[in-house]
């Protein structure tokens, strides 16, 4: 598999990534640092792409950096 294949990810994946990249986006981000971001996002929250077996396996869902979003941003700054 060549580097930045999406093919072993879930569509829930491929759209939380693209929902994600829509929101830096939305920030000021150029369309590829967005892209980066979104997929660096969504294998802290998933851990990778598809996992084999069924249900129970694995680790959970990492949604520490999700929590982040929008609280960051303008703190120093004081008026």
């Amino acid at each position: 598999m060549p580097q930045g294949d999406k093919s072993k990810y879930t569509d829930k994946q491929k759209r939380q990534a693209e929902h994600i990249e829509e929101g830096y986006e939305e920030r000021g981000l150029g369309e590829e640092e967005s892209k980066r971001r979104a997929w660096a996002t969504v294998n802290k929250t998933t851990h990778g792409g598809k996992k084999p077996g069924g249900s129970g396996y694995g680790t959970e869902e990492d949604h520490s950096s999700e929590k982040k979003g929008g609280r960051i941003g303008g703190k120093s700054r004081s008026s």
